[in-house]
Protein backbone atom coordinates (compact mmCIF):
# COMPACT_ATOMS: atom_id res chain seq x y z
CA UNK A 1 0.00 0.00 0.00
CA UNK A 2 2.98 2.16 0.77
CA UNK A 3 4.08 1.43 -2.50
CA UNK A 4 0.39 2.71 -4.33
CA UNK A 5 0.80 6.07 -2.32
CA UNK A 6 4.07 6.74 -3.68
CA UNK A 7 3.04 6.06 -7.05
CA UNK A 8 0.07 8.30 -6.85
CA UNK A 9 2.67 11.24 -5.60
CA UNK A 10 5.15 10.15 -8.41
CA UNK A 11 2.35 9.99 -11.39
CA UNK A 12 1.63 13.64 -11.31
CA UNK A 13 5.31 15.06 -10.99
CA UNK A 14 6.57 12.58 -14.09
CA UNK A 15 3.47 14.45 -15.99
CA UNK A 16 4.56 17.49 -14.99
CA UNK A 17 8.23 16.84 -15.68
CA UNK A 18 7.67 15.61 -19.52
CA UNK A 19 5.05 18.34 -19.96
CA UNK A 20 7.25 21.12 -18.81
CA UNK A 21 10.63 19.11 -21.15
CA UNK A 22 7.99 19.15 -24.27
CA UNK A 23 7.21 23.39 -23.79
CA UNK A 24 11.10 23.69 -23.16
CA UNK A 25 11.85 21.11 -26.50
CA UNK A 26 8.69 22.97 -28.33
CA UNK A 27 7.52 19.61 -28.94
CA UNK A 28 3.80 20.95 -28.27
CA UNK A 29 2.40 23.31 -30.90
CA UNK A 30 -0.97 23.93 -32.85
CA UNK A 31 -3.90 23.26 -31.94
CA UNK A 32 -3.98 19.46 -32.47
CA UNK A 33 -2.32 18.61 -29.93
CA UNK A 34 -4.23 20.22 -27.01
CA UNK A 35 -6.93 17.49 -27.16
CA UNK A 36 -3.87 15.06 -26.80
CA UNK A 37 -1.96 16.90 -23.55
CA UNK A 38 -5.73 17.24 -21.90
CA UNK A 39 -6.23 13.52 -22.38
CA UNK A 40 -3.39 12.73 -21.00
CA UNK A 41 -3.65 15.03 -17.96
CA UNK A 42 -7.27 13.84 -17.10
CA UNK A 43 -6.05 10.02 -17.28
CA UNK A 44 -3.13 10.60 -15.05
CA UNK A 45 -5.52 12.32 -12.63
CA UNK A 46 -8.10 9.77 -12.96
CA UNK A 47 -5.09 6.87 -12.44
CA UNK A 48 -4.58 8.78 -9.24
CA UNK A 49 -8.57 8.34 -8.17
CA UNK A 50 -8.77 5.01 -8.85
CA UNK A 51 -5.08 4.11 -6.77
CA UNK A 52 -6.54 6.26 -3.64
CA UNK A 53 -10.00 4.30 -4.20
CA UNK A 54 -8.40 1.02 -4.57
CA UNK A 55 -6.43 2.06 -0.97
CA UNK A 56 -9.48 3.12 0.70
CA UNK A 57 -11.58 -0.05 -0.46
CA UNK A 58 -8.60 -2.80 0.21
CA UNK A 59 -7.20 -1.23 3.42
CA UNK A 60 -10.68 0.24 5.57
CA UNK A 61 -10.25 2.15 8.89
CA UNK A 62 -6.19 2.12 8.16
CA UNK A 63 -4.59 4.87 10.36
CA UNK A 64 -1.23 5.92 11.03
CA UNK A 65 1.83 6.76 8.88
CA UNK A 66 4.39 4.76 7.94
CA UNK A 67 7.75 5.29 6.53
CA UNK A 68 8.86 5.75 2.83
CA UNK A 69 12.16 6.87 3.53
CA UNK A 70 15.15 8.33 5.40
CA UNK A 71 16.93 10.40 3.61
CA UNK A 72 18.98 12.01 7.08
CA UNK A 73 20.23 10.43 10.34
CA UNK A 74 21.97 12.26 12.86
CA UNK A 75 22.00 10.38 16.25
CA UNK A 76 18.73 10.20 17.52
CA UNK A 77 17.38 12.58 15.09
CA UNK A 78 16.11 10.94 11.36
CA UNK A 79 14.38 13.14 8.95
CA UNK A 80 12.57 11.27 6.22
CA UNK A 81 9.25 10.76 4.27
CA UNK A 82 6.73 9.63 6.29
CA UNK A 83 3.34 8.80 4.56
CA UNK A 84 -0.10 8.89 6.04
CA UNK A 85 -1.94 5.67 5.11
CA UNK A 86 -5.37 6.61 5.89
CA UNK A 87 -8.29 8.44 7.59
CA UNK A 88 -9.11 12.20 6.99
CA UNK A 89 -5.64 13.02 4.70
CA UNK A 90 -6.12 9.85 1.97
CA UNK A 91 -9.96 11.15 1.68
CA UNK A 92 -9.10 14.82 1.11
CA UNK A 93 -6.09 13.73 -1.04
CA UNK A 94 -9.03 12.25 -3.30
CA UNK A 95 -11.12 15.36 -3.20
CA UNK A 96 -8.23 17.68 -4.03
CA UNK A 97 -7.15 15.25 -6.93
CA UNK A 98 -11.34 15.44 -7.99
CA UNK A 99 -10.99 18.84 -7.98
CA UNK A 100 -7.81 19.05 -10.37
CA UNK A 101 -9.18 16.93 -12.65
CA UNK A 102 -12.45 19.17 -12.97
CA UNK A 103 -10.15 21.85 -13.79
CA UNK A 104 -8.28 20.12 -16.28
CA UNK A 105 -11.56 18.90 -17.72
CA UNK A 106 -12.76 22.70 -17.94
CA UNK A 107 -9.32 24.43 -19.16
CA UNK A 108 -9.84 22.23 -22.00
CA UNK A 109 -12.51 24.71 -23.62
CA UNK A 110 -11.31 27.68 -21.59
CA UNK A 111 -8.02 27.97 -22.69
CA UNK A 112 -8.44 27.02 -26.44
CA UNK A 113 -6.14 28.60 -28.69
CA UNK A 114 -4.21 30.57 -25.42
CA UNK A 115 -0.51 30.75 -26.37
CA UNK A 116 0.13 29.37 -22.70
CA UNK A 117 -2.12 26.09 -22.64
CA UNK A 118 0.24 23.52 -22.49
CA UNK A 119 2.64 25.75 -20.21
CA UNK A 120 -0.65 25.87 -17.77
CA UNK A 121 -1.14 22.17 -17.96
CA UNK A 122 2.59 21.46 -16.65
CA UNK A 123 2.33 24.09 -13.65
CA UNK A 124 -0.59 22.28 -12.87
CA UNK A 125 0.55 19.31 -12.85
CA UNK A 126 3.25 19.77 -10.60
CA UNK A 127 0.70 21.62 -8.43
CA UNK A 128 -1.33 18.54 -8.49
CA UNK A 129 2.15 16.28 -6.82
CA UNK A 130 2.64 19.48 -4.45
CA UNK A 131 -1.01 19.30 -2.90
CA UNK A 132 -1.18 15.21 -2.76
CA UNK A 133 2.26 15.23 -1.01
CA UNK A 134 1.30 18.32 1.61
CA UNK A 135 -1.65 16.10 2.36
CA UNK A 136 -0.23 12.46 2.61
CA UNK A 137 2.83 13.86 3.78
CA UNK A 138 3.73 12.64 7.71
CA UNK A 139 7.08 15.08 8.73
CA UNK A 140 7.12 18.64 8.52
CA UNK A 141 10.89 19.02 6.22
CA UNK A 142 8.53 17.44 3.31
CA UNK A 143 4.79 19.19 3.91
CA UNK A 144 7.45 22.26 3.63
CA UNK A 145 8.76 21.05 0.45
CA UNK A 146 5.00 20.61 -0.79
CA UNK A 147 4.44 23.92 0.57
CA UNK A 148 6.77 25.40 -1.39
CA UNK A 149 6.55 24.05 -4.54
CA UNK A 150 2.57 25.23 -4.38
CA UNK A 151 3.90 28.78 -3.71
CA UNK A 152 5.87 28.30 -6.93
CA UNK A 153 3.18 27.20 -9.02
CA UNK A 154 0.53 29.70 -7.77
CA UNK A 155 3.39 32.28 -8.74
CA UNK A 156 3.80 31.27 -12.23
CA UNK A 157 -0.09 31.05 -12.74
CA UNK A 158 -0.99 34.22 -11.75
CA UNK A 159 1.40 35.26 -14.30
CA UNK A 160 0.47 33.14 -16.95
CA UNK A 161 -0.29 36.37 -19.29
CA UNK A 162 3.44 37.56 -18.41
CA UNK A 163 3.35 40.24 -21.24
CA UNK A 164 1.43 42.90 -18.55
CA UNK A 165 3.45 44.23 -16.35
CA UNK A 166 0.67 44.67 -14.30
CA UNK A 167 -0.07 40.93 -13.85
CA UNK A 168 3.43 40.02 -13.31
CA UNK A 169 3.81 42.86 -10.80
CA UNK A 170 0.94 41.15 -8.39
CA UNK A 171 2.43 37.73 -9.17
CA UNK A 172 5.33 38.94 -7.61
CA UNK A 173 3.91 40.94 -4.76
CA UNK A 174 1.91 37.49 -3.82
CA UNK A 175 5.00 36.16 -4.34
CA UNK A 176 6.89 37.94 -1.40
CA UNK A 177 4.14 37.95 1.13
CA UNK A 178 3.62 34.49 0.92
CA UNK A 179 7.65 34.10 1.92
CA UNK A 180 7.05 35.81 5.23
CA UNK A 181 4.68 32.87 6.09
CA UNK A 182 7.28 30.45 4.66
CA UNK A 183 9.91 32.50 7.12
CA UNK A 184 7.55 31.20 9.79
CA UNK A 185 6.93 27.72 8.88
CA UNK A 186 10.65 27.21 8.59
CA UNK A 187 11.07 28.66 12.48
CA UNK A 188 8.31 26.48 13.19
CA UNK A 189 9.91 23.64 12.26
CA UNK A 190 13.64 24.97 13.71
CA UNK A 191 11.51 24.83 17.07
CA UNK A 192 10.34 21.43 16.35
CA UNK A 193 13.53 19.76 15.64
CA UNK A 194 15.16 21.85 18.50
CA UNK A 195 12.71 21.40 21.38
CA UNK A 196 11.00 18.32 20.20
CA UNK A 197 13.48 16.24 18.53
CA UNK A 198 11.54 15.68 15.60
CA UNK A 199 9.59 16.58 12.21
CA UNK A 200 7.02 14.16 12.69
CA UNK A 201 3.50 15.34 13.19
CA UNK A 202 2.13 12.28 14.60
CA UNK A 203 5.27 12.38 17.37
CA UNK A 204 4.07 16.18 18.66
CA UNK A 205 1.42 14.86 21.71
CA UNK A 206 4.32 12.30 22.64
CA UNK A 207 7.13 15.26 22.31
CA UNK A 208 5.19 17.75 24.39
CA UNK A 209 5.40 16.86 27.84
CA UNK A 210 9.07 18.57 28.61
CA UNK A 211 8.09 21.68 27.33
CA UNK A 212 7.06 24.76 29.39
CA UNK A 213 3.93 26.97 28.22
CA UNK A 214 5.96 29.49 26.51
CA UNK A 215 7.86 26.95 24.53
CA UNK A 216 4.49 25.51 23.15
CA UNK A 217 3.06 29.23 22.60
CA UNK A 218 6.13 30.17 20.41
CA UNK A 219 6.30 26.51 18.10
CA UNK A 220 2.29 26.88 17.70
CA UNK A 221 2.26 31.20 17.01
CA UNK A 222 5.09 30.07 14.65
CA UNK A 223 3.27 27.38 12.63
CA UNK A 224 -0.16 29.95 13.20
CA UNK A 225 1.44 32.99 11.33
CA UNK A 226 2.23 30.28 8.45
CA UNK A 227 -1.16 29.05 8.21
CA UNK A 228 -2.50 33.26 9.11
CA UNK A 229 -0.46 33.95 5.32
CA UNK A 230 -0.89 31.38 3.36
CA UNK A 231 -5.00 31.37 3.58
CA UNK A 232 -5.08 34.80 3.01
CA UNK A 233 -6.24 36.03 6.89
CA UNK A 234 -6.45 39.60 7.83
CA UNK A 235 -3.75 41.85 7.56
CA UNK A 236 -2.30 39.36 4.89
CA UNK A 237 -5.69 38.67 3.20
CA UNK A 238 -5.18 41.37 -0.07
CA UNK A 239 -3.20 38.86 -1.52
CA UNK A 240 -5.89 37.07 -2.26
CA UNK A 241 -7.39 39.90 -4.62
CA UNK A 242 -4.38 40.31 -6.32
CA UNK A 243 -4.30 36.44 -6.86
CA UNK A 244 -6.99 36.74 -8.96
CA UNK A 245 -5.11 37.94 -11.84
CA UNK A 246 -4.68 34.38 -13.08
CA UNK A 247 -6.96 32.42 -15.56
CA UNK A 248 -10.19 31.53 -13.77
CA UNK A 249 -9.45 27.18 -13.49
CA UNK A 250 -6.25 28.50 -11.40
CA UNK A 251 -8.58 30.70 -9.29
CA UNK A 252 -10.82 27.58 -8.80
CA UNK A 253 -8.41 25.06 -8.15
CA UNK A 254 -5.83 26.97 -5.97
CA UNK A 255 -7.88 30.02 -4.14
CA UNK A 256 -11.30 28.17 -4.21
CA UNK A 257 -10.86 24.51 -3.83
CA UNK A 258 -7.08 23.51 -2.82
CA UNK A 259 -4.67 25.81 -1.80
CA UNK A 260 -6.20 28.19 -0.06
CA UNK A 261 -7.17 26.03 2.38
CA UNK A 262 -3.44 24.62 3.16
CA UNK A 263 -3.61 26.60 6.46
CA UNK A 264 -6.66 25.45 7.59
CA UNK A 265 -5.27 22.05 7.18
CA UNK A 266 -1.80 22.72 8.36
CA UNK A 267 -3.94 23.41 11.97
CA UNK A 268 -5.36 20.44 12.01
CA UNK A 269 -1.97 18.64 11.97
CA UNK A 270 -0.87 20.15 14.89
CA UNK A 271 -4.15 20.27 16.68
CA UNK A 272 -2.43 18.30 19.59
CA UNK A 273 0.17 21.19 20.03
CA UNK A 274 -2.44 24.15 19.74
CA UNK A 275 -4.57 22.50 22.63
CA UNK A 276 -1.29 23.15 24.59
CA UNK A 277 -1.14 26.53 23.27
CA UNK A 278 -4.15 28.80 24.65
CA UNK A 279 -2.83 31.93 23.67
CA UNK A 280 -2.69 30.48 20.22
CA UNK A 281 -6.27 29.18 20.18
CA UNK A 282 -7.05 33.23 21.07
CA UNK A 283 -4.88 33.98 17.96
CA UNK A 284 -7.01 31.76 15.68
CA UNK A 285 -10.37 33.53 16.59
CA UNK A 286 -9.42 36.57 16.78
CA UNK A 287 -7.65 36.43 13.67
CA UNK A 288 -10.22 34.43 12.22
CA UNK A 289 -12.97 37.25 13.29
CA UNK A 290 -11.25 40.09 11.91
CA UNK A 291 -10.96 38.31 8.60
CA UNK A 292 -14.94 37.58 8.48
CA UNK A 293 -15.78 41.12 9.18
CA UNK A 294 -13.09 42.26 6.92
CA UNK A 295 -14.37 39.59 4.06
CA UNK A 296 -18.13 40.84 4.57
CA UNK A 297 -17.28 44.35 4.40
CA UNK A 298 -14.97 44.34 1.06
CA UNK A 299 -17.07 41.69 -0.81
CA UNK A 300 -20.25 43.94 -0.39
CA UNK A 301 -18.17 46.68 -2.49
CA UNK A 302 -16.31 44.56 -4.92
CA UNK A 303 -17.34 45.57 -8.44
CA UNK A 304 -15.99 42.70 -10.08
CA UNK A 305 -17.01 38.70 -9.50
CA UNK A 306 -13.52 37.45 -8.81
CA UNK A 307 -12.86 39.77 -6.11
CA UNK A 308 -16.30 39.04 -4.97
CA UNK A 309 -15.79 34.92 -4.55
CA UNK A 310 -12.12 36.12 -3.44
CA UNK A 311 -13.84 38.12 -0.40
CA UNK A 312 -16.49 35.13 0.20
CA UNK A 313 -13.44 32.33 0.02
CA UNK A 314 -11.84 34.71 2.91
CA UNK A 315 -14.80 35.02 4.72
CA UNK A 316 -15.54 30.99 4.70
CA UNK A 317 -11.74 30.08 5.87
CA UNK A 318 -11.92 32.83 8.58
CA UNK A 319 -14.72 30.76 10.20
CA UNK A 320 -13.05 27.61 9.63
CA UNK A 321 -9.85 29.72 11.65
CA UNK A 322 -12.27 30.48 14.49
CA UNK A 323 -14.04 26.88 14.59
CA UNK A 324 -10.31 25.42 15.38
CA UNK A 325 -9.56 28.37 17.99
CA UNK A 326 -12.62 26.91 19.46
CA UNK A 327 -11.13 22.91 19.64
CA UNK A 328 -13.80 21.95 16.90
CA UNK A 329 -11.51 20.01 14.80
CA UNK A 330 -13.92 17.75 13.01
CA UNK A 331 -16.01 20.72 11.98
CA UNK A 332 -13.55 22.78 10.31
CA UNK A 333 -12.69 19.44 8.72
CA UNK A 334 -15.89 18.87 7.15
CA UNK A 335 -16.00 22.81 6.69
CA UNK A 336 -12.83 22.53 4.91
CA UNK A 337 -14.16 19.64 2.40
CA UNK A 338 -17.59 20.99 1.91
CA UNK A 339 -16.19 24.56 0.97
CA UNK A 340 -13.24 23.38 -1.09
CA UNK A 341 -16.27 21.19 -3.50
CA UNK A 342 -18.97 24.58 -3.10
CA UNK A 343 -16.05 27.29 -3.91
CA UNK A 344 -14.06 25.25 -6.97
CA UNK A 345 -17.96 25.08 -8.36
CA UNK A 346 -18.67 28.46 -8.21
CA UNK A 347 -15.18 29.70 -9.67
CA UNK A 348 -15.55 27.24 -12.46
CA UNK A 349 -19.45 29.12 -12.99
CA UNK A 350 -17.70 33.04 -13.05
CA UNK A 351 -18.69 33.36 -16.88
CA UNK A 352 -22.20 32.16 -16.21
CA UNK A 353 -22.84 34.14 -13.20
CA UNK A 354 -21.34 37.55 -15.15
CA UNK A 355 -23.44 36.87 -18.06
CA UNK A 356 -26.66 36.22 -15.68
CA UNK A 357 -25.73 39.06 -13.78
CA UNK A 358 -25.43 41.52 -16.60
CA UNK A 359 -25.90 45.74 -15.95
CA UNK A 360 -27.23 44.97 -12.57
CA UNK A 361 -26.48 47.55 -10.50
CA UNK A 362 -24.09 47.46 -7.37
CA UNK A 363 -26.02 47.77 -4.34
CA UNK A 364 -23.90 50.47 -1.85
CA UNK A 365 -22.71 48.57 1.17
CA UNK A 366 -24.29 51.58 3.62
CA UNK A 367 -26.29 54.42 2.34
CA UNK A 368 -25.78 56.69 5.63
CA UNK A 369 -21.53 55.93 5.88
CA UNK A 370 -20.18 56.61 3.45
CA UNK A 371 -16.57 56.36 4.95
CA UNK A 372 -16.65 52.62 5.26
CA UNK A 373 -17.82 52.82 1.43
CA UNK A 374 -14.62 53.90 0.96
CA UNK A 375 -12.84 52.15 3.27
CA UNK A 376 -14.68 49.49 1.83
CA UNK A 377 -13.65 50.19 -1.75
CA UNK A 378 -9.95 50.34 -0.32
CA UNK A 379 -9.97 47.12 0.98
CA UNK A 380 -9.27 49.16 4.27
CA UNK A 381 -5.68 50.03 3.15
CA UNK A 382 -4.13 46.87 4.36
CA UNK A 383 -1.98 46.83 1.83
CA UNK A 384 -0.23 50.94 2.24
CA UNK A 385 -0.24 49.79 6.08
CA UNK A 386 1.68 46.32 5.31
CA UNK A 387 4.00 48.64 3.52
CA UNK A 388 4.61 51.51 5.82
CA UNK A 389 4.50 49.03 8.91
CA UNK A 390 6.75 46.22 7.46
CA UNK A 391 8.19 46.87 4.23
CA UNK A 392 9.41 50.21 4.70
CA UNK A 393 10.97 49.24 7.85
CA UNK A 394 12.87 46.08 6.56
CA UNK A 395 14.09 48.47 3.47
CA UNK A 396 15.64 51.17 5.83
CA UNK A 397 17.30 48.22 8.65
CA UNK A 398 18.61 47.00 5.48
CA UNK A 399 20.00 50.82 4.25
CA UNK A 400 21.52 51.60 7.69
CA UNK A 401 23.06 47.48 7.53
CA UNK A 402 24.77 48.31 4.59
CA UNK A 403 25.72 51.70 5.63
CA UNK A 404 27.58 50.17 8.60
CA UNK A 405 29.33 47.97 6.72
CA UNK A 406 30.25 50.03 4.27
CA UNK A 407 31.85 52.62 6.58
CA UNK A 408 32.43 50.59 9.99
CA UNK A 409 33.14 46.99 9.66
CA UNK A 410 34.87 47.39 6.10
CA UNK A 411 37.56 50.02 7.52
CA UNK A 412 37.75 47.36 10.31
CA UNK A 413 38.41 44.39 8.14
CA UNK A 414 40.70 46.07 5.16
CA UNK A 415 40.82 48.64 2.74
CA UNK A 416 40.66 47.69 -0.78
CA UNK A 417 44.52 47.23 -2.54
CA UNK A 418 43.72 50.83 -4.72
CA UNK A 419 43.15 52.54 -1.36
CA UNK A 420 46.22 51.15 0.03
CA UNK A 421 47.91 51.82 -3.20
CA UNK A 422 47.16 54.99 -2.68
CA UNK A 423 48.24 55.75 0.59
CA UNK A 424 50.99 54.00 0.23
CA UNK A 425 52.34 56.13 -3.20
CA UNK A 426 51.58 59.44 -0.49
CA UNK A 427 53.97 58.14 2.20
CA UNK A 428 56.75 57.95 -0.15
CA UNK A 429 56.02 61.14 -1.80
CA UNK A 430 56.10 62.62 2.03
CA UNK A 431 59.20 60.68 2.99
CA UNK A 432 60.99 62.01 -0.25
CA UNK A 433 60.06 65.37 0.27
CA UNK A 434 61.98 65.23 3.80
CA UNK A 435 64.89 63.50 2.71
CA UNK A 436 64.02 60.73 4.80
CA UNK A 437 64.59 57.99 2.50
CA UNK A 438 63.30 55.15 3.90
CA UNK A 439 63.48 53.30 1.12
CA UNK A 440 67.09 53.58 0.68
CA UNK A 441 69.28 49.89 1.03
CA UNK A 442 71.93 52.12 2.97
CA UNK A 443 69.35 53.11 5.63
CA UNK A 444 69.76 50.30 7.78
CA UNK A 445 68.90 51.93 10.94
CA UNK A 446 65.34 53.29 9.62
CA UNK A 447 64.46 49.59 8.36
CA UNK A 448 65.47 47.86 10.98
CA UNK A 449 66.82 44.23 10.80
CA UNK A 450 65.41 40.70 11.76
CA UNK A 451 62.35 40.68 13.59
CA UNK A 452 63.34 42.53 17.11
CA UNK A 453 64.34 45.59 14.48
CA UNK A 454 61.16 45.13 13.42
CA UNK A 455 59.29 45.16 16.22
CA UNK A 456 61.71 48.05 17.58
CA UNK A 457 60.41 50.12 14.40
CA UNK A 458 57.03 49.54 14.98
CA UNK A 459 56.83 50.95 18.58
CA UNK A 460 58.78 53.88 17.72
CA UNK A 461 56.12 54.75 14.75
CA UNK A 462 53.52 54.28 17.36
CA UNK A 463 55.05 56.13 19.97
CA UNK A 464 56.29 59.25 17.65
CA UNK A 465 52.41 59.26 16.15
CA UNK A 466 51.17 59.61 19.80
CA UNK A 467 53.80 62.19 20.58
CA UNK A 468 53.14 64.07 17.56
CA UNK A 469 49.27 64.60 17.68
CA UNK A 470 48.74 64.66 21.76
CA UNK A 471 51.69 66.33 23.00
CA UNK A 472 53.65 68.78 20.53
CA UNK A 473 50.22 69.44 18.96
CA UNK A 474 48.97 70.43 22.21
CA UNK A 475 47.13 67.97 24.55
CA UNK A 476 44.01 70.22 25.18
CA UNK A 477 42.80 70.97 21.54
CA UNK A 478 43.16 67.43 20.57
CA UNK A 479 41.65 65.61 23.34
CA UNK A 480 38.56 68.34 23.28
CA UNK A 481 37.90 67.84 19.72
CA UNK A 482 38.66 64.05 19.72
CA UNK A 483 35.60 64.18 23.43
CA UNK A 484 33.48 66.09 21.39
CA UNK A 485 33.59 63.76 18.02
CA UNK A 486 33.28 61.01 20.16
CA UNK A 487 29.57 62.48 22.27
CA UNK A 488 27.96 63.38 18.86
CA UNK A 489 28.99 59.48 17.72
CA UNK A 490 27.40 58.18 20.89
CA UNK A 491 24.30 60.38 20.20
CA UNK A 492 23.39 59.32 16.90
CA UNK A 493 24.20 56.11 18.12
CA UNK A 494 21.26 56.17 20.75
CA UNK A 495 19.07 58.20 18.62
CA UNK A 496 19.51 54.93 16.44
CA UNK A 497 18.87 52.87 19.02
CA UNK A 498 15.71 54.05 19.75
CA UNK A 499 13.88 53.49 16.24
CA UNK A 500 11.19 51.28 16.39
CA UNK A 501 12.90 48.68 14.61
CA UNK A 502 15.71 48.46 16.20
CA UNK A 503 13.65 47.80 19.45
CA UNK A 504 11.75 45.44 18.41
CA UNK A 505 14.93 43.62 16.63
CA UNK A 506 16.69 44.02 19.94
CA UNK A 507 13.50 42.45 21.40
CA UNK A 508 13.20 39.48 19.41
CA UNK A 509 16.99 38.72 20.07
CA UNK A 510 16.29 39.07 23.90
CA UNK A 511 13.12 36.55 23.63
CA UNK A 512 15.54 34.20 22.06
CA UNK A 513 17.81 34.51 23.96
CA UNK A 514 15.88 33.65 27.01
CA UNK A 515 14.26 30.53 25.25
Amino acid sequence: MTLLLELVILLPLMLGLRLAGGCMLQQFKGVSQELDVVSLCRNTVLAVCLILLLHIFLVPGAAGQVNSFTWLELGSLKLGLDIYIGGFHIWLALLFSVLVFVSFHFSASYLHRERGFFRFHAVLCFFHFAMLLLVLSGSAVFTFIAWEVAGICSWLLIAYNFGNSRITANATRVMIVQRCGDAMFLMGIALMLLWLGTDQWGSISQSTSGLSELQLTVVSCSFVGAALVKSAQVPFTPWLYRAMEGPTPSSAVFYGGVMVHAGVYLLILIQDLLEQAPFAMLLLLVFGFATVVYGVLVGRTQADIKSSMASAAAVQIGLMFMECGLGWWTLAAWHLAGHAVMRSYVFLRTPSILHNAHNLPVKPLSASSRWLQQAALQQFWLDELMDKSVSRPVVTLATDITYFEDHVLDPLMGVPAPVVSSISNLAQAREQSIGARLDDEADTFARGSGLAGQLTALVAGISHWFEERFILQGVGRDIISLGRRLGHAANRFEQLLLRPRYMVLFVLITVLVAL
